[in-house]
C-alpha cells in the first residue's frame, strides 16, 4: 500500500464515520432538525450521483475499474456509495451548515430565513471541497478518459463533460462539479424548512 492510497483510505473513512458518530451519539449539541436533515441529504447524495458512479450504471465505468486494487479492497464497490454518501453528508453538508453558522456570528437564525451571504459560503465551500476532491484524493478515480456514468443530478453525464482546468497534470472535469453547483440552493431551502418546522 502506498501512502496516497493510505491517505485516501484514511480520508474517506474519517469523513465517512466520525460525522455520523456524532450525530448519533451528541444530538444535544445539534438543532433537533439536523439528524433529519442528515438522513436526506445522504439519500439525496446517494440516489442522485453516488450509486450511479460506484457502478458505472449508464454509460460509465464502476469505480473497480477506476482505481486500484488497494483501494478496491480497502473501500470495496459496494460500500464505496455508503462511504462517499455519508461523507457528502456530513462532512460536506453539515459542514457548509457550520460554516455559514460562523458567518453568521454563531446565529441559529440564518437557518430560518434565505441570507444571501450564507449561501455564498455555503455554494463556495461545496464546489471548493469538489474541486480539492477532484484534483487531490480522487484525481485517479476522475481523471480524463475515466467514464463516470450519468446521474439524476448530473444530467448532462459523460455526454457533455468538457475540461474546466488542469493543474500539476490533474484535471477538473465539469460533470463531476454539476451536483455541488445543484444541490446548494435546495440544502438551504431543506435547511430553512426543517428549521421553521422545528420551531413553530
Amino acid at each position: 500500500m502506498s501512502f496516497e492510497e493510505a491517505r485516501v483510505i484514511f480520508i474517506v473513512y474519517t469523513c465517512s464515520i466520525v460525522p455520523l458518530l456524532l450525530v448519533l451519539f451528541y444530538k444535544e449539541i445539534f438543532p433537533k432538525w439536523v439528524p433529519t436533515f442528515y438522513l436526506g441529504a445522504f439519500i439525496t447524495c446517494a440516489l442522485g450521483w453516488e450509486i450511479w458512479m460506484t457502478f458505472g450504471l449508464v454509460d460509465g465505468d464502476p469505480v473497480s475499474l477506476r482505481r486500484s486494487e488497494v483501494l478496491n479492497t480497502w473501500l470495496p464497490q459496494n460500500i464505496n456509495w455508503i462511504l462517499n454518501s455519508l461523507g457528502d453528508a456530513g462532512a460536506v453538508c453539515l459542514g457548509g451548515l457550520w460554516l455559514m453558522w460562523r458567518y453568521a456570528g454563531k446565529n441559529a437564525k440564518v437557518f430560518n430565513s434565505w441570507d444571501w451571504g450564507a449561501f455564498s459560503v455555503l455554494m463556495i465551500w461545496c464546489v471548493g471541497q469538489n474541486i480539492l476532491v477532484e484534483m487531490f484524493l480522487y484525481h485517479d478515480q476522475l481523471s480524463v478518459g475515466k467514464p463516470l456514468s450519468w446521474a439524476p443530478l448530473i444530467p448532462s453525464g459523460p455526454y457533455f463533460n468538457p475540461l474546466l482546468f488542469e493543474f500539476n497534470d490533474r484535471t477538473v472535469m465539469l460533470q463531476t462539479q454539476i451536483p455541488w453547483l445543484i444541490l446548494p440552493p435546495f440544502l438551504y431551502i431543506a435547511v430553512i424548512k426543517l428549521s421553521n418546522k422545528r420551531t413553530i
